[in-house]
């Protein structure tokens, strides 16, 4: 028989409220801005998300068979909290030290977050014997993959282009159609690489299907992974933020909230894509077009 859910899905989506308010709380106590975190909870953990559901009701994801649930859980948890201070918070200094800024620098860059963010965790994983195959899978096939690809990247885009100075800021490089016919696709591949591929494989493929065994509840895992993914951010923001750098705080209680308000209903649309797909390809894709139009000004000058 299969053991029940360590809570029922309505007290886990309510612990993850309780975090969530009191984080956004705690940021309106501070004088800092609160409104953000309600725009990001409604838009990406409720709107983005329900559509996500809605999108994938076709799906008919296969069931990640993980064998010791507590232990590689542990494991993971370990590794995140090495990872977040030992890497985000120092590593990443250190990494961007050893070349000036420019082309030689991201490359580096680039190497060291896919060793730390897919090469280590994998490593990790397979040294007890479990499988990889199944978290690297793309399951690019039928309207559950298709669907929500197109439906949500036309609806990110369209967001980020009216929400954000991406535009504007491509526009004053003055590229020509030449160099934005390579340059865009191109920096949409970096982007899948770097933000998409290292994050989601991190924390959906491996942190997200260990929580879900381990509680013995999806809901749960969405929850609680979105907090962590949220907190993992904190160290870096805390330890290598400046006062220009959104959220920056020599508070490290308000740095937490603001990861915590802000980040975390962004986690909780790409959960939901993972557990209601389990297509890598799907949520890095997904990811990617987050990241695309706020990063492609700086690819083109740094690259064109």
């Amino acid at each position: 028989m299969t053991r029940p859910a360590a809570l029922p899905a309505p007290a886990f989506a309510g612990l993850y409220l309780a975090l969530w308010g009191g984080s956004t709380a705690y940021l309106a106590v501070k004088g800092a801005d609160w409104t953000f975190p309600l725009v990001s909870l409604g838009v990406f953990g409720l709107v983005l998300s329900g559509l996500a559901w809605a999108l994938t009701r076709s799906a008919r994801p296969p069931a990640i068979l993980v064998q010791r649930p507590a232990v590689e859980l542990a494991a993971v948890l370990a590794f995140l909290a090495v990872y977040a201070v030992g890497f985000l918070g120092y590593g990443m200094t250190v990494v961007r030290g050893v070349f000036p800024p420019g082309p030689q620098q991201e490359l580096l860059v680039l190497g060291a977050k896919l060793l730390v963010h897919v090469a280590l965790p994998a490593l990790l994983l397979a040294a007890p014997g479990a499988r990889l195959a199944p978290l690297f899978a793309a399951r690019a096939k039928g309207r559950a993959f298709w669907l929500p690809l197109v439906v949500l990247a036309v609806i990110l885009t369209g967001l980020l282009s009216v929400v954000t100075p991406s535009l504007k800021q491509i526009s004053g490089l003055h590229p020509s159609l030449v160099t934005l016919a390579w340059a865009a696709p191109l920096s949409f591949v970096w982007v899948a690489l770097e933000a998409g591929l290292c994050e989601e494989f991190l924390f959906r493929a491996v942190l997200q299907t260990r929580l879900a065994a381990a509680l013995r509840s999806e809901v749960g895992a969405v929850a609680i992974g979105a907090v962590v993914f949220a907190l993992a951010h904190a160290p870096g923001l805390y330890l290598r933020g400046s006062p220009g750098v959104d959220g920056y705080s020599t508070d490290l209680l308000q740095v937490i909230a603001f990861t915590v308000a802000t980040l975390s209903p962004i986690a909780i649309l790409f959960g939901v894509l993972w557990t209601r797909t389990r297509s890598l390809l799907l949520v890095v894709l997904l990811h990617a077009t987050v990241d695309f139009l706020p990063n492609l000004g700086e690819f083109l000058d740094l690259w064109a």
